[in-house]
């Protein structure tokens, strides 16, 4: 971040420019040292950055409401991207913009996807997709590791449990790139009718895969949709369904890519930390909580406050939007002893909020760290060293209002002999 940003006043700042959604860290810092209930002048948003206050308003979802969908649309919506919406199926509000009862019954449906025991079951599958990743570069000795691995192992996971054929997998990857970018904030009109397009053509395939699988059904997350029951009465409907196979084909690929991609940039530039790893290879779990909480892949989030209530002593009336920061919680002193720096070995670890907290914790968690473990294992198995290929400051974070990864990480790696 310039220095600009950090040289003005606080109130003059705003929390969601460009500038300060790519590199967040010494901004959040301020945030949690200055305001940690931070109310901004030029938007009216309250932006949420201690450890403490992030949780109490992530378990308090009577107060602090999961109804925001509108606040991730956007403000005004181009005449030819609504003639391209309407082609397609409404956005209905499911898991992520729902609250109890309704957020329960939809979460109910797809919960037995996503247990330990399933997930489980999946670890010989994800590790044969680790090896034949890594076979494809290894004799490269060198490559961009987002583009051949932390984005390749979550895709072809969440890709199956879609039932999707292999030969689809990249389509998998383009919905969940556009879908991220319509979260991001940062689309522009040219941006928004290529977004809508894109995921028209998502609608159009899964709706004929439900078709499908309402006739024909097989051991994969489409038919458990299509197959539930709402209240063990009616089934949902396709709009219904589209929203919650769009949620978990973007949960299950774009944190998990970025949590994967920045675990290996840590390690190269923690050796000592790598080391450890390499030393008791038992600390590998703990590895991927501390990436987890470093990284925090799903940056913040939205609340909306049902009723006026008082942060920190900050008023928040009723109707008011709220971000947490869930990447600034993470790096709490408070809670985290020295936040900012990478320690597979500290206290509390397994406090860290990168899946959210309370009812809304991500249904993907389990899966998500189960990936990454295999994934972590497998690549120390395979390589005896890593070294980044370009300067720190060369490396690219898209500006994104929620979500937060690397667009690429040039490496060099030696291969175990």
């Amino acid at each position: 971040m310039g220095s600009s940003v950090l040289d003005l006043p606080l109130e003059e700042t705003i929390p969601l420019s460009p500038e300060a959604l790519a590199c967040p860290h010494d901004y959040n810092t301020r945030l949690r040292t200055e305001a940690p209930v931070y109310k901004c002048p030029h938007t009216g948003i309250v932006f949420v950055s201690d450890f403490e206050t992030s949780r109490k308003v992530l378990r308090d979802h009577e107060t602090f409401s999961n109804r925001f969908s509108v606040a991730m649309r956007p403000d005004e919506v181009d005449g030819k991207v609504h003639e391209v919406q309407k082609q397609g199926w409404p956005a209905v509000d499911t898991m992520l913009t729902q609250d109890p009862p309704e957020h329960r019954r939809y979460r109910g449906l797809v919960n037995q996807a996503f247990t330990a025991r399933r997930v489980e079951t999946l670890v010989p599958r994800m590790e044969q997709i680790c090896h034949k990743l890594i076979d494809g570069f290894i004799q490269a000795g060198r490559c961009d590791f987002v583009d051949a691995f932390s984005v390749q192992l979550p895709v072809i996971v969440i890709g199956e449990q879609l039932g999707v054929p292999d030969e689809h997998f990249p389509l998998i990857r383009k919905w969940s790139e556009a879908a991220a970018l319509q979260l991001s904030g940062q689309a522009d009109t040219r941006q928004q009718v290529e977004i809508a397009h894109v995921i028209l053509e998502f609608q159009n395939y899964f709706a004929n895969k439900l078709d499908e699988r309402r006739k024909d059904r097989r051991d994969d997350i489409i038919s458990d949709v299509v197959h539930a029951r709402l209240e063990g009465e009616r089934p949902l409907d396709t709009a219904e369904c589209l929203s919650i196979l769009q949620q978990l084909m973007v949960a299950g690929n774009q944190t998990t890519t970025h949590a994967i991609g920045e675990g290996m940039l840590l390690l190269i530039q923690n050796p000592e930390q790598l080391a450890k790893v390499r030393r008791d290879p038992e600390l590998v779990d703990d590895l991927v909580e501390e990436v987890l909480r470093l990284s925090t892949p799903t940056a913040n989030m939205w609340r909306v406050a049902t009723r006026d209530s008082k942060l920190s002593g900050v008023e928040v009336p009723a109707g008011t939007m709220l971000q947490v920061r869930y990447s600034s919680a993470n790096r709490d002193d408070a809670q985290f002893d020295n936040g900012q720096a990478f320690d597979v070995t500290r206290d509390k670890i397994n406090t860290q909020i990168a899946f959210g907290y309370g009812v809304h914790m991500c249904i993907g968690a389990s899966l998500a760290r189960k990936e990454m473990q295999v994934a972590f294992r497998v690549l120390l198995e395979r390589f005896t060293g890593f070294a980044l290929e370009v300067d720190p400051s060369e490396l690219h974070y898209p500006p994104n209002v929620l979500l937060r990864g690397l667009a690429a990480l040039p490496i060099s790696f030696v291969a175990r002999t």
